[in-house]
């Protein structure tokens, strides 16, 4: 079992290109006003901040109790919750997810949570990282992890879905898939790598002192130097996106 801490200072400085990058989603999803919306891994809540001033009646979920707190300081509605066991009594017209899913293991759990809070017609928009994202920062953490001694599967947080195998889970469960891709979308680091791994890679470096994760961010960007950094551009990280709408079936 992973554990992941969340500080939502540390995500606004170094991570805030996620939601910024995620706003496609929402455009997939062409959200209209007065539609009530779950946003699933909202995070700090911005793009459910956003689907709200669209004039949306939205409510938005996370795992982190940090997030939920970082989004509510927002203004928005979020409480604390798995999205792989969620249970409401309400139906939406719309679920939206924006860099949530990979980090949820059980795919088919979400969505047949997602299946059974829709109404009928109601659509599923979301983006999450896609097979082989972020792969050579991944090597560079394994193989920090095996210099140590220590089990990288154990520590990995990510279940990044492939694009065929994701459309049968969704059309398995009856979604119509109205359009899917698998998008390779090289991502400028603005805190450069050192700053996406103090994010990213708390359940990598659990139970590490300062020191230790210092020499252990030092390695990782040893290791990726030659191919993600450029002298003139900085850090840059080999993200790829899955995005998809689909629909749920009118009764």
């Amino acid at each position: 079992m992973t554990n992941q801490i969340w500080n939502p200072q540390e995500y606004r400085k170094s991570a805030d290109f996620v939601p910024k990058l995620g706003e496609p989603v929402i455009e997939l999803l062409e959200p209209k006003a007065g539609e009530r919306i779950l946003d699933l891994g909202c995070g700090t809540g911005i793009l459910t901040k956003k689907l709200a001033e669209m004039g949306c009646s939205v409510i938005g979920t996370d795992a982190s109790p940090e997030m939920v707190a970082a989004a509510r300081e927002l203004g928005v509605e979020a409480f604390l919750a798995d999205a792989q066991t969620l249970k409401m009594d309400e139906k939406f017209d719309a679920i939206m997810s924006n860099a949530a899913i990979h980090w949820m293991p059980d795919h088919y759990a979400v969505v047949r949570r997602v299946w059974n809070l829709l109404k009928p017609g109601g659509r599923f928009a979301a983006e999450c990282g896609g097979e082989g994202c972020v792969r050579i920062i991944r090597e560079g953490m394994k193989i920090a992890l095996i210099k140590r001694g220590i089990d990288y599967k154990a520590r990995n947080p990510w279940k990044y879905p492939e694009l065929g195998a994701f459309s049968k889970i969704l059309e398995n469960q009856g979604f119509q898939v109205k359009f899917i891709a698998r998008i390779d979308r090289p991502t400028p680091l603005p805190a450069g790598l050192h700053g996406w791994l103090e994010v990213f890679s708390a359940s990598h470096t659990e139970g590490f002192s300062e020191a230790e994760r210092e020499a252990f961010y030092k390695e990782v960007e040893d290791y990726c130097r030659p191919t993600l950094f450029d002298e003139k551009k900085g850090w840059t990280a080999d993200y790829v996106r899955l995005r998809f709408l689909a629909v749920k079936p009118e009764e």
